[in-house]
């Protein structure tokens, strides 16, 4: 899942860039998926247990909250 979603991101992140639209988009979708992994890092982080997939959270962490920093921008454009 962690690995589909990871693949799935950097196409959303192009399309959000180069469209400069939001249309398609949610907001508190975004959120909850970007809550969904600081989840995942804190009972990873809680749990002493670092393994590979620990990363993978991280990298969609990021992903998703780059994708939100365009959806931001975005709004702005559509405005």
């Amino acid at each position: 899942m962690v690995i589909s979603f990871g693949i799935s991101w950097p196409l959303s992140i192009f399309k959000s860039f180069k469209s400069r639209s939001n249309k398609g988009k949610s907001l508190p979708f975004l959120l909850f998926i970007l809550f969904g992994y600081a989840c995942g890092i804190a009972s990873k982080l809680v749990a002493s247990n670092i393994t590979y997939v620990f990363f993978f959270y991280v990298l969609n962490f990021m992903m998703v909250f780059v994708d939100l920093l365009l959806y931001f921008r975005n709004k702005l454009y559509d405005k």
